[in-house]
């Protein structure tokens, strides 16, 4: 009778996949799940519109912000123990939510969310390391932890719809209860503790440091997606560079840093950072041109409009299927580029979508962008997992997700700003003449400035006139739609030729 081999894993571990890829699930889904809670609960907590943005932007914010300290402080005490104590903190911060009763303490308590998910997810990408030692197994491991979390921020607002159909606005946090009190019940039997055996004095001030800087350029970005690119928006992006700057030069001169800057000296580490930002770029950049048009040019309820981005999820769990399979005939620096290069098809063909409302051509894009995307960001977080020692497993799963953070906000940034500009280039002086004559100067400067703003001013006009207007700024959109998927096209195929030089010889 043949032994079993001690390397790959068996039914323990599989079952302990279970219980990590759950809370990476509720994590993705509370990134989105207040797009349809917001109207309730602005109602029941009458919020300033000030505090309105930061109940729904703390949450990311920190999260991102607090990756790197979380990785790092995983590696010192212990992985399990940093999940379970994180799930803890994340089912309270949940209740405290659900049950808010004023505006302030909701903005606190989803800053509490964001802290204790900064825990979550590193730990649990960390760990898989440890659970799945054999290559393939491993590869399949991450290639469900990153379609869960693709899945999540897809079934978030439909979950929440349903939800909102039958109950008041805190419910949508209580989904986050029966998730997390599994995961402290079944963690501390399945997961293995793991830690770094000479961990060192924790670097406080370099968490500090990591923390502001994070935070201060993922504001500024954001800031300059919705605001354009002001003074305060610039000063917090500067801030952000000068504060990180300050980090790096701290790291390399104490004994034990944060994080450790020696693994960026990895040519397998540092490129798959960068792919990995550029999947964010791609996706979020141009997933925020596909939900306004699916609501606005075609005229879909959220929900809806939700239910046809399913299609894409499908298209992403298909390509990380895939991965474990096309790995063994494919080295993995040609499936990281190859993927890059059906995700650069799938960006061209949503470029094809013109101002005539066209579902299909739109879907099939998005679903060839899922599918070039799946392999490409499954061996990227894999090659940056498994590049770094074990002791260090914990920052870099930290530095793998911070860059998927800033690469979403630089998308939406980046490829928003193209779009925004050629729809305020188009409109701005250049409004339908019965428009332009017929709308007070408040409507027509929201005409001029989004797409929204002129369905709702056109809402406005009789007949003809509100037509012209419609017709108007859907062209304009579409342009600055079509224009921000060139460009992130140029950005796929740049990045899949390049990524196999820069990968092969590590490799090999």
């Amino acid at each position: 009778m043949t032994a079993p081999d001690p390397v790959r894993a068996g039914r323990r571990e599989w079952t302990a996949l279970a219980a990590l890829v759950l809370p990476t699930l509720i994590i993705s889904m509370d990134l989105v799940v207040l797009i349809l809670a917001t109207p309730a609960l602005s109602e029941a907590l009458q919020p300033t519109g000030t505090q309105l943005l930061w109940i729904t932007d703390v949450y990311g914010f920190l999260i991102a912000g607090s990756l790197v300290t979380m990785g790092t402080l995983g590696d010192r005490i212990g992985r399990r123990r940093l999940l379970l104590a994180g799930a803890a903190a994340f089912g309270a911060a949940s209740l405290l939510a659900a049950f808010a009763p004023t505006a302030e303490l909701l903005i606190l308590a989803r800053a509490l969310l964001g802290i204790a998910g900064a825990t979550l997810m590193p730990s649990t990408l960390s760990l898989l390391r440890s659970l799945f030692v054999d290559e393939a197994q491993r590869r399949f491991a991450i290639g469900l932890w990153v379609t869960t979390f693709s899945v999540g921020t897809v079934i978030g607002p439909l979950v929440a719809g349903v939800l909102l159909q039958h109950f008041w606005w805190g419910s949508v946090f209580l989904l986050n209860l029966p998730v997390m009190a599994a995961l402290l019940v079944v963690g501390p039997r399945l997961l293995p503790e793991v830690r770094d055996p000479a961990p060192g004095r924790f670097d406080l001030p370099g968490a500090v440091l990591s923390v502001l800087a994070v935070l201060a350029v993922i504001y500024g970005v954001k800031r300059i997606a919705e605001d354009g690119a002001d003074a305060t928006a610039l000063l917090a992006v500067a801030a952000g560079v000068a504060i990180g700057a300050a980090f790096v030069r701290r790291q390399r001169r104490i004994a034990h840093p944060l994080l450790d800057l020696g693994l960026f000296r990895s040519a397998a580490f540092s490129t798959s950072v960068l792919v990995n930002v550029l999947i964010g770029v791609m996706m979020a950049g141009i997933f925020l041109f596909v939900a306004q048009y699916l609501q606005l040019v075609i005229g879909m309820g959220p929900l809806a409009a939700g239910a046809w981005l399913i299609p894409a999820t499908a298209g992403i769990i298909a390509g990380s299927l895939l991965t474990p399979v096309l790995v063994r005939r494919i080295p993995a620096p040609h499936l990281v580029g190859g993927g890059l290069a059906v995700a650069a098809v799938g960006l061209a063909v949503i470029a094809q979508v013109g101002a005539e409302p066209d579902l299909a051509l739109l879907i099939t894009g998005t679903v060839i962008l899922g599918i070039g995307a799946a392999p490409a960001s499954t061996l990227s977080v894999d090659l940056i997992i498994g590049s770094a020692p074990a002791e260090r497993a914990g920052a870099a799963s930290a530095v793998s997700e911070t860059g998927n953070e800033l690469g979403n906000a630089l998308g939406i940034a980046l490829l928003g700003s193209v779009g925004v500009a050629v729809y305020r280039g188009a409109m701005a002086g250049n409004l339908p003449a019965g428009a332009a004559a017929q709308l007070p100067p408040e409507a027509a400067e929201a005409a001029a400035d989004t797409l929204a703003g002129a369905y709702d001013a056109a809402a406005e006009l009789p007949g003809a006139a509100g037509s012209e207007l419609v017709d108007a700024a859907t062209s304009a959109f579409v342009t600055g739609m079509q224009l921000s998927a060139w460009t992130a096209v140029t950005l796929a195929a740049a990045a899949a030729l390049a990524t196999p030089v820069l990968l092969r010889r590590k490799l090999r």
